[in-house]
């Protein structure tokens, strides 16, 4: 594994910005190789594929807590990030739900936007007045 690359190779190498990197880096997810005397951190090709690991998995709604839990099971057994791909699922469906009802009540008040006459106190105001 040899480290060729500039900070801001591996940014652009990964599609990430510099600033990604160093968060990354200040969160624990991707290690800060030494500083040699005078010279620039220099990374790896498999810093990079790190890196792109990270954003597939944000991708796929894992927040950056998450994806360092994926990380660390990346030596166990699939049944172990299975399990927890599998609590990622359900609270995404329960995001869904989540967001299907707010669509229908939205699309409730909108309707009832259209119906009314004008000169009526707007029910989208209303509802969002009420104590």
């Amino acid at each position: 594994m040899t480290a060729k690359l500039t900070i801001s190779k591996l940014a652009e190498a990964a599609g990430v910005s510099i600033e990604t990197i160093r968060y990354y880096q200040r969160r624990s997810l991707l290690d800060e190789p030494p500083k040699p005397l005078g010279g620039q951190r220099r990374y790896s090709v498999e810093q990079a594929k790190r890196v792109r690991f990270i954003k597939r998995a944000q991708a796929l709604g894992f927040l950056l807590d998450e994806v360092g839990a994926l990380l660390t099971l990346e030596t166990s057994s699939c049944s172990d990030t299975r399990a927890l791909a599998v609590r990622k699922l359900i609270l995404i469906e329960q995001k869904m739900a989540d967001l299907a009802a707010m669509h229908q009540a939205l699309g409730n008040l909108v309707q009832q936007c259209d119906a009314g006459d004008g000169d009526a106190a707007c029910p989208i105001i209303d509802v969002l007045e009420r104590d």
